[in-house]
């Protein structure tokens, strides 16, 4: 999957670490639900690490779209996968995320992103799946995406 050569390409990566031990000039990305509770799971890290849940709900994003936070160097995504916390994603809604930060990467000259397996963890898709659809919608742009997985 992964372009050989020089920086230019699209490549994807999977990696045992901590999310947030990557480079602080990655931007970051997870999912999280239309009311942004973020309150289990590593929303809640992403919470007490950058904060900023007022501007994000100011932004008014719904299923399908993404909320952007710019802090210091990078900026961190949130993923709108679902309308309530205690809901679950589709396949289709992490796809309609997953192309909304596609748009926000390019139009922003984002080259390096990061997140954990999105979707996976409590909100139960499958790993495999994810990948696929990560790197289906991403392949056609320079950018190098990293997951980290802990373990």
């Amino acid at each position: 999957m992964a372009e050989g050569g020089g920086d230019v390409g699209f490549s994807f990566e999977e990696k045992k670490g901590d999310l947030f031990d990557c480079p602080e000039t990655d931007a970051l990305a997870h999912c999280v639900s239309e009311d942004l509770r973020m309150g289990k799971g590593i929303a809640v890290l992403f919470k007490k690490k950058f904060g900023g849940v007022g501007e994000l709900m100011s932004q008014g994003k719904k299923t399908g779209e993404v909320a952007v936070l710019k802090k210091q160097k990078r900026f961190v995504y949130y993923l709108i996968t679902k309308v309530k916390a205690t809901g679950k994603p589709t396949y289709d809604t992490l796809r309609a995320s997953l192309k909304e930060l596609k748009v926000h990467c390019v139009k922003n000259k984002v080259h390096r992103l990061a997140m954990p397996k999105i979707g996976c963890g409590l909100d139960r898709l499958e790993w495999e799946e994810v990948s696929t659809m990560i790197c289906e919608i991403f392949s056609d742009i320079d950018i190098h995406i990293t997951v980290y997985r802990v373990l």
